[in-house]
């Protein structure tokens, strides 16, 4: 049996670790994959019961998956960052002589730059999961210069990583494109790379379908209303000063309008900017909600919101909630520039892009957006734009299997 161990230098509990790195796992086990998952724990002794620790180490494992943990080091920032990636090398190398694991899945590059460590000192074979452009992310969020000592030393670790990877995972087709032009299924030296974006169960989509829009619009009260969601994070590279201008002109141009927000970041960051662009607070829900409840007020909306700083890192970006929003069968209202978002949008007719980011061009993008939910086949044509390019098990699944069974037959 392939047996990997999946590197990740996040908490466990961690949303994208529950609504990503989890599924794509269970998918590798059903494929034949033995799996075993280290993760990364922010104040581990302190955050993290005995009995919980039991708790998910028992669920796991029920599930075939071996969960392995080690505490994360936060300060001083890049130290700590490099004493975490040495200790989880020793510990992913001692794992792996122990127990016959013969790939690394490294998710993202400090994970990778794990996983190429315990390459040297117990053999195997690296995955390189590419989650975006890092070094030109900090240089994006203004952390750092372009050229400057940190970018420089993180795109000379970057280079060194890619070559000693064996085979190689990107979220968009443009990112492909950036790093390995001219490349399809392989690189110029003939390693396995496959273009995997970020993908969503659809099953949970698909159960929300047995209830009625009506009963969820009435649970919520949403009869006769133009619903606008929003789900993820606010701030950082999320335009939320746009987005809550955007939907100010929404409520003016319709005064039906509801704005539904569901996010785990502060409310705080989006009540106000919606009170300055004249969104009365009892036509909004701002709202933290489990991952599994998503579906259900979904099901309820009309339109979806994306705004997202548009920069050439976020061009190697694949925006989750994009496939939750189609799943839901809702036209998406983004902003270009993002990955393969502006492709896929405008290719399969499920959404609109919106240009420029201004009054104008809200205003247009409504009225093109209201014209688009209100075809007959709206739904249907999203969910169906879900089906091909999101779907966890034959996307994401299936993909991450077949390269997998590429990099053993190579071996």
């Amino acid at each position: 049996m392939t047996r990997t161990l999946y590197l990740c230098y996040f908490g466990l509990r961690e949303p994208l670790v529950q609504t990503q790195v989890l599924p794509y796992l269970r998918q590798l086990r059903d494929g034949g994959v033995g799996v075993s998952l280290l993760t990364f724990e922010p104040d581990l002794a302190r955050a993290w019961e005995a009995r919980e620790i039991q708790f998910w180490s028992d669920r796991l494992a029920a599930e075939g998956i071996r969960w392995c943990y080690l505490p994360y080091h936060k300060r001083p920032s890049l130290p700590a960052t490099v004493f975490d990636i040495l200790v989880g090398a020793r510990f992913a190398a001692r794992l792996a002589r122990r127990e016959g694991i013969g790939i690394y899945h490294a998710r993202g590059h400090m994970a990778a730059a794990m996983g190429a460590l315990a390459k040297r000192l117990a053999g195997g074979k690296l995955i390189f999961d590419i989650r975006g452009f890092m070094p030109e992310e900090y240089v994006d969020a203004g952390i750092w210069k372009q050229g400057g000592v940190h970018y420089r030393l993180t795109k000379t670790a970057e280079g060194k990583l890619l070559q000693a990877a064996d085979a190689m995972v990107v979220l968009t087709e443009r990112a492909r494109e950036i790093l390995f032009p001219g490349c399809t299924d392989t690189d110029d030296q003939g390693r396995p790379l496959a273009v995997i974006p970020c993908c969503v169960d659809l099953q949970r989509f698909a159960e929300m379908e047995t209830a009625s829009r009506a009963e969820v619009r009435r649970e919520f009260h949403w009869e006769g209303r133009r619903v606008i969601a929003y789900v993820g994070a606010l701030g950082g590279w999320y335009l939320t000063a746009e987005m809550a201008d955007f939907l100010g002109e929404a409520h003016r141009q319709d005064p039906t309008t509801f704005s539904l927000i569901l996010t785990q970041s502060s409310p705080e960051l989006i009540r106000e900017p919606l009170r300055a662009a004249g969104v009365p607070e009892t036509d909004c829900l701002i709202r933290r909600v489990a991952p599994g409840e998503i579906p259900r007020y979904l099901r309820g909306a009309d339109l979806a919101l994306s705004f997202i700083k548009p920069c050439y890192s976020k061009l190697a970006s694949s925006p989750t909630k994009l496939a939750e929003y189609l799943a839901s069968g809702l036209p998406v209202v983004c902003n270009g520039g993002i990955g393969d978002v502006d492709a896929l949008v405008t290719g399969e007719r499920v959404g609109v892009i919106v240009d420029p980011l201004g009054p104008e061009g809200y205003a247009r993008a409504l009225e093109t957006a209201d014209r688009l939910r209100s075809e007959p086949d709206s739904a249907n044509r999203c969910r169906e734009a879900a089906v091909r390019h999101f779907d966890l098990a034959q996307v994401g699944g299936r993909r991450y299997r077949r390269l997998y069974e590429r990099l053993v037959g190579l071996s």
